[in-house]
Protein backbone atom coordinates (compact mmCIF):
# COMPACT_ATOMS: atom_id res chain seq x y z
CA UNK A 1 0.00 0.00 0.00
CA UNK A 2 1.23 3.43 -0.77
CA UNK A 3 2.44 5.86 1.84
CA UNK A 4 -0.33 8.31 1.26
CA UNK A 5 -2.90 5.55 1.29
CA UNK A 6 -1.91 4.62 4.45
CA UNK A 7 -1.78 8.01 5.50
CA UNK A 8 -5.13 9.01 4.63
CA UNK A 9 -6.68 5.69 6.05
CA UNK A 10 -4.69 6.50 9.56
CA UNK A 11 -6.51 10.32 9.17
CA UNK A 12 -10.34 8.23 8.48
CA UNK A 13 -9.44 6.08 11.86
CA UNK A 14 -8.62 9.25 13.96
CA UNK A 15 -11.90 10.98 12.46
CA UNK A 16 -14.37 7.95 13.43
CA UNK A 17 -12.58 8.13 17.05
CA UNK A 18 -13.26 11.39 17.02
CA UNK A 19 -17.10 11.12 15.84
CA UNK A 20 -17.98 9.23 17.97
CA UNK A 21 -16.31 10.55 20.72
CA UNK A 22 -18.40 13.72 19.99
CA UNK A 23 -22.00 11.52 20.36
CA UNK A 24 -21.86 10.76 16.26
CA UNK A 25 -23.20 7.09 15.42
CA UNK A 26 -20.90 6.10 12.50
CA UNK A 27 -23.28 4.13 9.94
CA UNK A 28 -20.98 3.41 6.99
CA UNK A 29 -16.97 4.32 5.96
CA UNK A 30 -15.70 4.57 2.61
CA UNK A 31 -19.56 3.93 1.10
CA UNK A 32 -18.99 3.74 -2.94
CA UNK A 33 -20.79 4.08 -6.19
CA UNK A 34 -20.55 4.60 -9.78
CA UNK A 35 -20.37 8.89 -8.51
CA UNK A 36 -17.58 8.68 -5.96
CA UNK A 37 -16.83 7.63 -2.33
CA UNK A 38 -18.07 8.75 0.59
CA UNK A 39 -15.29 8.51 3.56
CA UNK A 40 -17.95 8.31 6.13
CA UNK A 41 -21.43 8.22 6.75
CA UNK A 42 -22.76 9.00 10.52
CA UNK A 43 -25.70 9.91 12.11
CA UNK A 44 -25.64 13.50 14.86
CA UNK A 45 -29.35 13.24 16.57
CA UNK A 46 -31.47 12.54 13.75
CA UNK A 47 -29.00 14.41 11.26
CA UNK A 48 -27.30 12.29 8.39
CA UNK A 49 -23.99 13.68 7.96
CA UNK A 50 -21.69 12.90 5.18
CA UNK A 51 -18.36 13.47 6.12
CA UNK A 52 -15.27 13.96 4.13
CA UNK A 53 -11.86 13.45 5.83
CA UNK A 54 -8.66 15.45 4.89
CA UNK A 55 -5.16 14.34 6.25
CA UNK A 56 -1.96 15.88 5.78
CA UNK A 57 1.58 15.52 7.04
CA UNK A 58 2.26 19.30 6.42
CA UNK A 59 0.87 22.67 5.22
CA UNK A 60 3.16 22.74 2.04
CA UNK A 61 -0.60 22.00 0.01
CA UNK A 62 -2.33 24.34 2.37
CA UNK A 63 -4.41 23.08 5.49
CA UNK A 64 -6.43 20.24 5.20
CA UNK A 65 -9.78 21.80 5.50
CA UNK A 66 -8.65 23.94 2.02
CA UNK A 67 -8.52 20.97 -0.04
CA UNK A 68 -12.65 20.63 0.17
CA UNK A 69 -13.62 22.77 -3.18
CA UNK A 70 -16.79 23.29 -4.15
CA UNK A 71 -17.15 20.97 -6.28
CA UNK A 72 -16.14 18.74 -4.42
CA UNK A 73 -19.10 19.64 -1.52
CA UNK A 74 -21.36 19.35 -4.94
CA UNK A 75 -20.51 15.97 -5.46
CA UNK A 76 -21.04 15.03 -1.96
CA UNK A 77 -24.67 16.11 -2.00
CA UNK A 78 -25.33 13.96 -5.03
CA UNK A 79 -23.68 10.83 -3.37
CA UNK A 80 -25.66 12.18 -0.05
CA UNK A 81 -28.45 11.12 -2.23
CA UNK A 82 -27.49 7.78 -4.28
CA UNK A 83 -26.34 6.66 -0.46
CA UNK A 84 -29.70 7.86 0.89
CA UNK A 85 -31.85 6.40 -2.03
CA UNK A 86 -29.97 3.23 -1.63
CA UNK A 87 -30.45 2.88 2.40
CA UNK A 88 -34.06 4.26 1.97
CA UNK A 89 -33.40 6.60 4.95
CA UNK A 90 -35.74 10.26 5.44
CA UNK A 91 -33.50 11.55 8.20
CA UNK A 92 -34.43 15.48 8.87
CA UNK A 93 -32.11 16.83 7.96
CA UNK A 94 -28.57 15.94 5.69
CA UNK A 95 -25.15 17.84 6.91
CA UNK A 96 -21.81 17.67 4.98
CA UNK A 97 -19.03 18.08 7.55
CA UNK A 98 -15.10 17.91 6.96
CA UNK A 99 -12.43 16.75 9.62
CA UNK A 100 -9.15 17.86 8.54
CA UNK A 101 -6.29 15.75 10.17
CA UNK A 102 -2.90 17.70 10.24
CA UNK A 103 -0.32 14.59 11.60
CA UNK A 104 3.32 16.34 12.07
CA UNK A 105 5.92 13.87 12.53
CA UNK A 106 5.78 12.61 16.51
CA UNK A 107 3.74 15.12 17.41
CA UNK A 108 -0.22 14.34 18.24
CA UNK A 109 -2.81 15.07 15.48
CA UNK A 110 -4.55 18.21 14.93
CA UNK A 111 -8.07 17.38 14.11
CA UNK A 112 -10.30 19.77 13.09
CA UNK A 113 -14.13 19.21 12.05
CA UNK A 114 -16.23 21.90 10.40
CA UNK A 115 -20.00 21.23 10.63
CA UNK A 116 -22.42 22.41 8.14
CA UNK A 117 -20.00 23.33 5.17
CA UNK A 118 -21.64 25.50 2.70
Amino acid sequence: MRRKDLIGRHGEELAVRHLQANGFVVLARNWTCDRGEIDIVARDGDVLVVCEVKTRTGLGYGSPLEALTREKVTRLRHLAACWLAEHQVRPRAVRIDVVGILRRGAAPAVIEHVRGVE
